[in-house]
């Protein structure tokens, strides 16, 4: 690809899939679009028990990442009727109140059919494929199926945290159903065709019934099979552990994420393990729109990240820092929008 062509895949227009998309995510989406291709944003998932990430890197860089990291996992019904408490609703508010972007994942427990054999397949660990017997291809295909309708309850009990940070004001870069085409979650178990139905499902209800359109849809099923289609995703997510101390741009795993799609879509580095070098980003041109390093022991240990590299990373002209972001409030919204 010439270097005009490579180029041009980063000149993406800030238009949502969502037509009734609200103000926050336009806003949000114009500035990701603009900043896409000469800045990437960074960004790290807090911990579930604990969340002393984004604190430990203040304490080594003097700087906070732009994104934070969510998770519904405890509030998956499946978990709180186990006693799960969710507390990242009110982590993503105090954040956006900072002045930081808010991402959420959603590790959804499984609706029903947990194994519950601890250790290792405990009912908290019921989003793992081997946790759960829960068939997703004979949900999506009976709708009266009390499988079925139990999708239906868990989006909608997610929908409801959701609509909480629309009703702040807080856009969110929405990353359900990920990794799915690994197949080690129930929701990529029974291949493509039962999860890109979940997805579909999912947007039109959220949207549709519930309203949610604050969210920016970001697609991380990682393989071009289980892409359920331009007009369901607005941004390409890819996750990616490089091996420990390993700082490389991961060139091939972005240029992967380009053949997905015709369309020219942002690609983003959702998850990784060891930070990505900047100056190699930069040099192969693997310019990715944000990072969002996960946590434990990949930030508070230099098993995987030296810290060095940290505070390079942090300080790098081309890495955006929460400090530096704009009034994501009042950016200008895109010309057509």
């Amino acid at each position: 690809m010439s270097a005009i062509a490579w180029k041009h895949r980063f000149q993406v227009e800030p238009k949502l899939i969502n037509p009734n998309a609200d103000d926050s995510a336009k806003r949000l989406m114009a500035f990701l679009c603009d900043a896409y291709g000469s800045k990437m944003l960074t960004g790290q998932q807090i911990g579930v028990i604990s969340t002393p990430e984004v604190d430990f890197i203040y304490q080594e860089t003097g700087k906070y990442p732009a994104i934070g990291g969510f998770d519904f996992m405890n509030d998956s019904p499946s978990r709180t009727e186990r006693g799960a408490v969710g507390t990242d609703t009110e982590l993503a508010l105090k954040w956006w109140e900072e002045g930081g972007i808010v991402t959420f994942c959603w590790h959804w427990n499984a609706p029903k059919d947990l194994v519950d054999q601890p250790p290792d397949n405990g009912w908290h660990r019921g989003f793992y494929t081997s946790a759960t017997t829960f068939d997703l291809a004979a949900a999506m295909a009976d709708p009266d199926s009390e499988a079925y309708k139990l999708l239906l309850r868990d989006i909608d009990v997610i929908s409801g945290l959701l609509a909480k940070l629309r009703d702040a004001g807080v856009p969110v870069l929405w990353r359900p159903l990920h990794e799915a085409s690994g197949g080690w979650f129930w929701w990529g178990a029974k291949g493509a065709q039962p999860c890109i139905q979940l997805w579909k499902l999912m947007y039109e209800r959220m949207t549709g019934l519930h309203g949610l359109h604050n969210l920016i849809w970001v697609w991380n099923g990682q393989h071009k099979d289980w892409y359920p289609g331009d007009e369901y995703v607005d941004i390409i997510g890819e996750d990616i552990y490089a091996p420990e101390r390993t700082y490389s741009s991961n060139l091939p795993r972005f240029c992967q994420a380009l053949e997905y799609t015709s369309a020219i879509k942002i690609i983003a580095l959702s998850e990784n393990g060891p930070l990505p070098d900047p100056d190699s980003m930069l040099a192969d041109g693997a310019l990715w729109a944000w990072n969002c390093t996960w946590y434990g022991g990949f930030v508070s240990t230099e098993q995987y990240t030296e810290w060095e590299m940290l505070r390079t990373f942090y300080s790098h002209p081309f890495t955006v820092t929460r400090d530096e972001l704009p009034d994501l409030r009042s950016y200008p919204l895109p010309e057509r929008s």
